[in-house]
């Protein structure tokens, strides 16, 4: 089974953003090591706990400090970026890196719709019409010109396009273009299922591909206990909660994390938000994962471990590679 990361570049309590993103590059180093077939990068804006808020920066970067493993972006929000842009600087980078860049394109902005606004003044996600069309232009630059503009670099030079999605909106497109398909399983479970077999319903073959291929993308936090493995998740589960609160902080440490006063409301709320993700000692994982391919019939599942430490987070990855299932 493939496997690959998600990362967000999880910024703590005390931490800046350059020591993050330093220990994200020490993380795709060693997920390169241990055989994780890609990394990719997740575009959030106005998060204090996440320091990814450019992929195509952090891409680059990531690129040059490894030499075989896929490097890309899950992805670049659409709405946040006119078409050409986005074309000359993942056409830069497959320039720079041929074959090892993946391009997922996302429908919505990726953030609140104040930053929105202060991104690319608009408020909100590409309409159903608008989407398919500026998408539809971005591909265009990578194949020729668009209304007598050429990209370059960017045409002759096009990484692997993803759609990814969170519903049923982008699943449909990217079966009616042929493309692959990255679904958020892990923030939108209960739409996962439906969303992928909307995806192989609609499945065109195209230049890309023949048949569907869909990966997913889940929370795993490993550990030597399940006792642990909640615990080092605790840090992940406030900031969710704070997001959703609308009062979004860095990562606090699980000790803070553990002492935190959740009402029963919160913890109701968190354990449904951990109920079909995988977070445990190696066993249980494997036990997770394996079922949710089952359900999903995924052909990749990519891994995201928003855990502040990164000896713990590199942990967690080390014992997925040695332990749940093989990678490559």
């Amino acid at each position: 089974m493939p496997m690959s990361v998600l990362e967000l570049a999880p910024r703590a309590v005390g931490v800046s953003a350059g020591e993050a993103l330093r220990s994200t590059t020490e993380l795709a180093r060693r997920v390169e090591e241990l055989g994780f077939r890609r990394v990719w990068v997740a575009e959030h804006h106005n998060m204090p706990s996440i320091a990814s808020s450019s992929p195509a920066v952090l891409i680059a970067h990531l690129a040059a400090a490894t030499s075989r493993i896929r490097v890309g972006a899950g992805g670049v929000m659409l709405p946040n970026h006119s078409p050409l842009v986005v074309a000359e600087q993942f056409g830069t980078l497959e320039a720079l890196h041929p074959g090892r860049i993946d391009l997922g394109i996302g429908r919505a902005p990726g953030t609140d719709q104040r930053t929105a606004l202060a991104l690319r003044r608009t408020m909100a996600g590409l309409s159903a019409d608008g989407f398919p069309r500026e998408l539809a232009e971005l591909i265009g630059y990578f194949e020729g010109e668009v209304d007598g503009i050429v990209a370059t670099p960017g045409r002759g030079d096009e990484p692997a396009i993803w759609l990814l999605g969170s519903s049923g909106f982008s699943a449909e497109l990217a079966g009616l273009l042929g493309l692959p398909f990255s679904f958020a399983h892990h923030f939108s479970a209960r739409n996962t299922v439906p969303a992928l077999e909307l995806y192989r319903r609609s499945f065109r073959p195209s230049r890309w591909l023949s048949e569907p291929y869909a990966k997913i993308a889940v929370n795993v936090v490993a550990a030597e206990t399940d006792e642990r493995a909640r615990w080092l998740a605790g840090p992940a589960a406030l900031a969710f909660l704070k997001l959703r609160s609308g009062t979004p902080e860095p990562l606090t440490t699980p000790e803070q994390a553990a002492a935190y006063p959740y009402t029963e409301l919160n913890r109701a709320f968190i354990e449904d938000r951990w109920a079909d993700q995988a977070i445990g000692a190696p066993d249980t994982v494997r036990r997770r994962l394996a079922d949710l391919l089952a359900r999903t019939g995924a052909a990749e599942l990519m891994i995201t471990t928003m855990v502040p430490d990164l000896a713990d987070r590199t942990r967690s990855f080390e014992l997925v590679a040695e332990k749940v299932v093989l990678t490559g």
